[in-house]
């Protein structure tokens, strides 16, 4: 099996912010970034894929089929946003890279699933060069 990557940047805006707790609380816990009017950031999302390399292309994945997904389920609905306000999971979900992570998962496994020969390996996310997180869909 061979693991490939493929690379993108989005930029978005969001806050830190649990509606169960008083505004005491998370400014406690989230700090700065419990501001409601937000900050942004430069996120570089990785995209991992696992497969076989096809014998006649030579890949385990269709490069441009891939470059092409993660603009159509992930960055043209991320890139220049407000996570909280403007991307539907967020509405109740607080978009940490965690729950980015996670949520760009839901949004590329079924469909790399379904195009046959490759599965999802892990999805990485950088909010910053120094913190990313990355999920690999062992748990929710």
């Amino acid at each position: 099996m061979i693991l490939l990557t493929r690379r993108a940047t989005f930029s978005a805006s969001h806050y830190y912010w649990n509606p169960a707790w008083s505004e005491e609380r998370n400014r406690e816990v989230f700090g700065r970034c419990a501001n409601r009017n937000g900050h942004g950031h430069n996120y570089t999302l990785e995209v991992t894929v696992t497969g076989a390399i096809d014998g006649v292309s030579g890949f385990v994945v269709d490069l441009k089929w891939l470059k092409d997904l993660i603009e159509e389920q992930v960055l043209s609905v991320y890139d220049h946003r407000h996570l909280n306000h403007e991307v539907p999971e967020f509405a109740k979900l607080i978009p940490t890279t965690e729950n980015i992570a996670v949520s760009v998962w839901k949004r590329l496994e079924a469909p790399v699933a379904a195009a046959g020969g490759a599965k999802l390996s892990r999805v990485r996310v950088y909010e910053t060069p120094d913190i990313f997180a990355d999920y690999s869909g062992e748990t929710d």
